[in-house]
């Protein structure tokens, strides 16, 4: 019986739906849309951090099927949005930065598409522990994509600090050589001045 249970699990995962970060870039007044069909009780996360541009902050909505905005947000640096699919269709989801003139940003998000949620009712015994072993690897599959899920924005997040301490790092040190030639030119400049008062 373990042995069937840790193929199903194996199974389950091997075969379960994975979600891709995307990195896209936003011009300035621009907006970016895309759009997921999915059947009604499906769960949806949708994870998003802008990584670059202006004061990092983006407007993000989520419009269902029915042309209903289910989220709107302005000015979000990062968030996470998880909801239950009210009606099958195609949902859209946008991020826009129309409040920027002239900077264009840069946002990493992933959209998470969950299983159908359905409820099997059986009367026989025999079948219960079959359902209620099929349920366990379900939450099991559930709860193993969201921390893949974490991991993954853990990782997108370590990137982009790894990428502004590498351009803060890079920034000193050409602050660094602009001193030391400023300090050069300045040392020169006093040698010739005061070199000058004993000329004679």
């Amino acid at each position: 019986m373990k042995i069937y249970f840790f193929l199903i699990i194996f199974l389950e995962i091997l075969f379960s739906k994975s979600a891709f970060a995307y990195f896209i870039t936003i011009d300035a007044y621009d907006r970016e849309c895309f759009f997921e069909r999915v059947e009604k009780g499906t769960d949806l996360v949708l994870t998003f951090e802008v990584s670059e541009g202006g004061f990092l902050d983006i407007d993000i909505h989520i419009v269902g099927p029915d042309g209903k905005m289910m989220f709107q947000s302005e000015r979000e640096t990062r968030g996470k949005y998880a909801f239950t699919a009210h009606q099958g269709g195609i949902y859209r989801y946008c991020f826009c930065n129309k409040m920027s003139t002239v900077t264009m940003k840069e946002v990493m998000f992933d959209m998470a598409v969950g299983d159908v949620k359905t409820n099997i009712e059986q009367e026989e015994d025999s079948q219960d522990e079959q359902i209620n072993l099929d349920n366990k690897i379900k939450d099991l599959r559930t709860a193993l994509t969201g921390v893949k899920h974490e991991q993954d924005y853990m990782s997108r997040r370590d990137l982009i600090h790894r990428n502004i301490n590498e351009n803060t790092n890079y920034r000193l040190v050409l602050w660094s050589f602009f001193e030391a030639a400023v300090i050069l030119v300045m040392s020169v400049g006093q040698i010739l001045y005061i070199k000058r008062f004993f000329e004679v």
